[in-house]
């Protein structure tokens, strides 16, 4: 079936409420007007306001509400309007939530869903298009996962509403309304903590996390290099072996990151594989990420914000014909050091 990902997630929801009695969703405007991006519709009007519950503006309240829910029983999905709206309820998630099953000795656990739009592309600004991975990265306790279209975002959807832990799914809002088929019911769940190789070659790896699996798999077009292209899909857990493997065989790693390049996801992955596989590595580990400054809101410079799938393709050139790293665009035009 072909859906939009903003149905794929209502569609993936719907799911497990029907398997699973246990399970509810809350956030500002999910039930009557179906979501802000449209991701819960048609779920009050099957399930009621018992287990499709609007809540006030008060992240900290409701988050802390389905905490509280997910240790006596019950299986919440909340919705974060914009992910930067989560700092005000963070301690909720990484303070209690993650600690739950650690500090009861295995008695209590908290398995629940926070889910939040994120990213550029669509001129929201500088206080809406961050991705802010790394708020929970140093988190232990909790899971992280980052659909890059409709047939993952149902998949990692059902898969962290079944979990047993806190697990944070990270919606880039820029592909709600993009299509793709998806493959609904059992066979359409993904493991958390796999990824995916969705393009095979030999010259180098490139690894890509929600929006920018897109711009890897458009950067391998009408190039004299091949690449394995690797879709992430979770991030905490990171599937090692697959993206060491890779390494291992074609002997280039590059980060496809819409992160700002100071403490970027990209950061852990390069550091680690740099260790794992430094034998095999023919050339040094390449992050593509954003420069260190907000998010611009002109469409103009947020476009050049992002990386292109032509600049990946140039930073791969030099990569693939040097084996040297090439400088990022804003240092070598004298933006930024």
């Amino acid at each position: 079936m072909k859906l939009r990902m903003r149905q794929a997630i209502a569609h993936a929801l719907a799911d497990e409420m029907r398997q699973d009695a246990r399970v509810i969703i809350m956030g500002e405007d999910i039930a009557a007007a179906g979501g802000p991006f449209k991701t819960s519709e048609g779920l009050l009007e099957e399930f009621g306001p018992n287990r499709v519950r609007d809540t006030p503006i008060s992240e900290m309240g409701f988050l802390g509400a389905a905490v509280g829910a997910a240790a006596t029983g019950l299986r919440p999905v909340v919705e974060i309007m914009f992910v930067e709206f989560l700092g005000v309820a963070l301690d909720q998630l990484v303070t209690e939530a993650a600690k739950f099953r650690y500090l009861s000795g295995g008695a209590y656990g908290a398995p629940l869903v926070v889910r939040a739009s994120v990213g550029s592309g669509l001129g929201f600004g500088a206080q809406h298009s961050q991705t802010l991975e790394t708020w929970l990265y140093a988190t232990p306790g909790l899971k992280l996962v980052v659909p890059s279209g409709a047939r993952t975002a149902y998949g990692l959807v059902r898969a962290a509403i079944r979990d047993e832990n806190p697990v944070a799914v990270f919606e880039p809002r820029v592909l709600y309304a993009e299509r793709e088929e998806v493959v609904l019911g059992e066979s359409g769940i993904i493991p958390i903590g796999t990824g995916e190789i969705l393009n095979k070659g030999n010259d180098v790896t490139i690894v890509g996390l929600g929006q920018t699996v897109g711009t890897a798999l458009a950067a391998t077009q009408s190039t004299t290099w091949t690449a394995d292209v690797i879709d992430l899909r979770s991030l905490i857990p990171w599937d090692r072996e697959m993206v060491c493997e890779s390494v291992a065989r074609t002997g280039r790693l590059v980060l496809v990151e819409e992160s700002p390049f100071s403490g970027g996801w990209g950061t852990e992955i390069a550091s680690y594989v740099a260790s794992e596989c430094f034998s095999e590595l023919k050339a040094p580990v390449l992050r593509i990420t954003c420069p260190d400054v907000p998010v611009p809101y002109p469409p103009h410079l947020e476009k050049r914000f992002l990386p292109s799938s032509e600049y990946v393709r140039e930073q791969i050139d030099v990569l693939v014909s040097t084996n040297k790293r090439d400088q990022p665009w804003w240092v070598k035009g004298g933006y930024l050091s």
